[in-house]
C-alpha cells in the first residue's frame, strides 16, 4: 500500500476493476456467486487478457502486439 497522499500506486488496478465491472459485472444478472466467478473468469482469460485493445499498447490487443513484437 502507499503512504498517505500518495494516489497513483494503485491507478492501474482500479482501471481494471472499473472496467470490469462496466464491461461485464454492472450488464449481468447473476443468479450465484460461483456462476459470477465463472463469468468474470472467462471475461479476464477470455477477452481482457488477449483481445480487447489496451492503451498501454497503443490501443492493440495483447495477442496482435505480441505477433508484431515478434515479427
Amino acid at each position: 500500500m502507499s503512504g498517505r497522499g500518495n494516489c497513483f500506486d494503485n491507478s492501474m488496478v482500479e482501471t481494471f476493476f472499473k472496467t470490469l465491472k462496466c464491461e461485464l459485472v454492472w450488464r449481468t444478472a447473476f443468479e450465484t456467486r460461483q456462476e459470477a466467478e465463472r463469468a468474470i473468469g472467462r471475461y479476464i482469460d477470455g477477452f481482457y487478457n488477449p483481445v480487447r485493445r489496451h492503451s498501454a499498447l497503443d490501443f492493440t490487443s495483447p495477442n496482435r502486439f505480441e505477433r508484431l513484437a515478434a515479427d
